[in-house]
């Protein structure tokens, strides 16, 4: 008899109508209530099921599974096979995780296993109409849970919500936890700590995806606020362009003064720590359109600009992580949101602007405001909270993607240990960064204007170290320690990848900030 059950069946005493909800995402907790199984299996020499325990499936049922998968050539790592009827499971997304040795040097590889193997078999089951699914959680249930939270992103709000056939949409899909972890990796990390990565990041592509027409910058704040509303140790202040004014941020003013659109400072605390504990920095830059300004950028692939405000969106993705993770650890964010459009009031190319730190800057090219906003942010932040450290997140330069393609993004740090604890959080998540060069020969050609202290812009031959060694000139203290991260090159995957990783805005590297933040308790 079958034991997968449809919601409100029952079988043997066993009910299915009353799913729990664990971080806004509903599982049952009985595994005979899902419609389809999602498992691992390895394939060097005789195929082995990822432990998974015979209380949850019977010992035939695994041999036929195994049977079948002899027979399929189930060989490269991310095959799925879908198998129906299998003993006592409705159907079962089985995907190979390749050679064991190789799937299991290390704990990041063994939570990268586990997050592209759910997302794979999540993906799979969900196309074959299956409304609740058991992910196997027995190699790593946080890298499980984090892949089958991201596999689930899609962004069809502003479609029809009709199918093909005509038919209105279900949207009902619900993922949890299947069998037991036997991972020796038992320390904080679990499925619910997964979610919440998981669920972080597809927050951070939600602000990013969404039109600029409907993520202006009032808006993004206003959404902002609303998530995080009544959140524990959360506190939210929303700043325009009069207290802007007052603090004297000409550098953040002179961007947002070609739109109509309003500007934003998006100020977030997170209090979870100790009065006495450190305060952690992040900075996000808030571009929420960028046309280029005056200094018009290409009409190609400028629709792709509304994800310009991709380190705000992160920053405040990691500050909803972080809250419904309750980390013990204080942390101030602040995001300048802005549009850079070209119109009458706007900054030309050879305008002059004196930053809230008294240092004046020449605008040589408009399409370089990402620092001018940031300028008075870190300036800010440095100034006033005097953090442990500050990170700043930010689509700066057109160079990063050139050094890096999509696959790291760049760090520009003064600190060899933040530099470290950078690496470390991105080797956990396999959301990687690369370290950049921060050298003062960089600032040079930054400082031959002729009316300012600074020019905004130079060649384009080291323009990420450029950009990067100018934001340092706005840092209170120059001995903070301080990272830069340009994440320009991993903003967008112009690709339909495999897995988690999907086409179109990132969200990236939100889990890495998180993970990293998480470190610190």
């Amino acid at each position: 008899m079958n034991r997968i059950l449809q919601a409100g069946k029952s079988i043997a005493g066993v009910t299915c109508n009353s799913p729990l909800r664990r971080t806004g995402v509903r599982y049952f907790t009985n595994p005979q209530c899902y419609d389809g199984i999602v498992l691992g299996a390895y394939t060097d020499g005789e195929l082995t099921l990822a432990n998974t325990s015979t209380q949850h499936i019977q010992s035939s049922t695994r041999n036929k599974i195994l049977e079948q998968l002899k027979k399929s050539n189930f060989k490269k790592v991310g095959d799925v096979r879908l198998l129906y009827g299998v003993g006592d499971v409705d159907q079962v997304a089985v995907v190979s995780l390749g050679n064991k040795h190789e799937a299991t040097q290390d704990h990041s590889s063994i939570m990268e296993t586990a997050r592209s193997a759910a997302a794979i078999g999540v993906q799979t089951l969900k196309k074959q109409k299956a409304k609740n699914v058991g992910v196997d959680i027995s190699i790593d249930p946080h890298g499980a849970a984090e892949g089958a939270m991201l596999a689930q992103f899609t962004f069809d709000k502003l479609k029809q919500q009709e199918n093909e056939e005509g038919e209105k949409r279900d949207t009902l899909f619900n993922v949890g936890p299947f069998g037991e972890n036997t991972s020796n990796h038992n320390e904080p990390l679990n499925w619910e700590t997964g979610q919440i990565y998981g669920m972080s990041q597809n927050l951070a592509r939600m602000l990013m995806t969404t039109p600029a027409n409907l993520m202006t910058p009032k808006t993004f704040s206003e959404e902002v606020a609303y998530l995080l509303a009544g959140m524990d140790n959360i506190d939210i202040l929303v700043h325009d362009k009069e207290w802007a004014i007052r603090q004297k941020m000409n550098s953040f003013l002179s961007v947002a003064q070609g739109s109509d659109e309003p500007l934003r400072f998006l100020e977030i605390h997170y209090k979870g720590g100790n009065e006495t504990d450190p305060v952690y920095g992040l900075v996000g830059k808030g571009i929420t359109f960028d046309s280029g300004g005056i200094s018009l950028k290409p009409g190609a692939g400028m629709e792709l600009m509304k994800g310009d405000m991709g380190g705000a969106a992160t920053v405040a993705a990691t500050m909803y992580g972080i809250s419904k993770l309750k980390l013990p650890v204080n942390v101030v964010a602040v995001t300048p949101l802005a549009e850079n459009l070209p119109s009458g009031r706007a900054t030309k190319p050879g305008d002059v602007v004196r930053a809230m730190n008294g240092k004046s800057i020449e605008v040589i090219n408009t399409d370089a405001e990402g620092r001018l906003i940031l300028a008075d942010a870190l300036y800010y932040i440095s100034s006033k909270y005097e953090p442990a450290s500050i990170i700043d997140i930010a689509t700066l330069t057109g160079a990063q993607v050139i050094a890096l393609g999509n696959v790291f993004a760049g760090v520009f740090t003064n600190s060899d240990k933040l530099w470290k604890q950078l690496h470390q959080a991105g080797n956990m998540t396999r959301d990687e960064f690369w370290r950049m060069p921060l050298h003062d020969a960089y600032l040079k050609p930054m400082k031959e204007s002729l009316v300012a202290d600074l020019v905004n812009s130079a060649s384009r031959d080291g323009g990420a170290a450029k950009a990067a060694i100018f934001l340092r000139e706005f840092l209170a203290d120059k001995n903070i320690p301080w990272a830069h991260l340009d994440i320009a090159s991993i903003m967008n995957d112009t690709e339909l990848a495999k897995g988690f990783e999907i086409k179109g805005m990132t969200g990236r590297p939100t889990r890495s900030i998180i993970e990293y933040l998480r470190s610190h308790t």
